[in-house]
């Protein structure tokens, strides 16, 4: 088992920094997947036996590193998923886009549908069948032509959503082939769940984790992720 990288653990929920390229829970790759890992590390580490519970709140795109959550119990899931419905749960993520958005600052708002045969989102008209609205807002933090290093915080929850929206104003996730092509560039993801905010289901102490990309990984060599946002923690 992968050695699992634990922020935060209590009675109620578990933080964990999710690799890259790890499923956040099983696939049809059959790859190891946070979720089973966090389930066996609970087995282990406190001798449970039978089935372990442990509750997928949020998901992260396989490619894609950070900070994740996981319930440890049901009520715990429920109250996250409700913060998540009424906006207390806060994502924030580090990109690093090629070529510079027109805008240093925005909203983005795309209507999308997700083809379940080939596991692709396209942008698309909000008449469609199957069409979900998408929004994020996105500042611009830092340019060395041709890359951007971008904040991005997301106000709906869609599959690839920051991959997609990216690429639909012409500035394709770095590393992300899938959706920007050979203008994309060849090389890891360079999206990175960087922040998670939420109130504790329990204590209803408000935790804040942050953790920055890779530093030895191109191209966030390229930005000094640390100076470029000042994270105030609320009251």
């Amino acid at each position: 088992m992968e050695q699992l990288n634990i922020l935060h653990e209590d009675n109620h929920i578990i933080v964990v920094l999710k690799p890259q390229n790890v499923p956040s829970c099983e696939d049809s790759s059959k790859d190891a997947d946070m979720l089973s890992m966090i389930k066996e590390y609970i087995r282990t580490t406190y001798g449970k036996t039978g089935n372990v519970y442990l509750g997928l709140v949020h998901r992260l795109d396989r490619p894609t590193g950070g900070v994740m959550v996981f319930a440890k119990s049901s009520k715990a899931a429920s109250r996250l998923s409700e913060q998540m419905k009424n906006g207390d749960f806060e994502k924030k993520y580090y990109a690093i886009l090629v070529g510079k958005p027109r805008e240093d600052k925005a909203v983005l708002t795309h209507y999308m549908k997700k083809n379940s045969v080939n596991n692709m989102v396209y942008v698309c008209g909000p008449a469609e069948a199957n069409a979900k609205m998408a929004q994020l807002d996105y500042t611009v933090l830092d340019h060395k032509d041709p890359l951007s290093l971008v904040e991005v915080r997301l106000h709906t929850g869609r599959s690839h959503q920051i991959r997609v929206q990216m690429n639909a104003i012409g500035t394709p996730v770095y590393g992300d082939m899938r959706y920007g092509g050979e203008k994309a560039k060849k090389g890891y993801l360079s999206l990175w769940a960087y922040y998670l905010a939420f109130t504790h289901p329990v204590t209803k102490e408000r935790m804040v984790f942050r953790v920055q990309p890779p530093k030895d990984v191109n191209p966030w060599t390229e930005f000094d992720t640390e100076k470029s946002v000042t994270i105030i923690k609320p009251e």
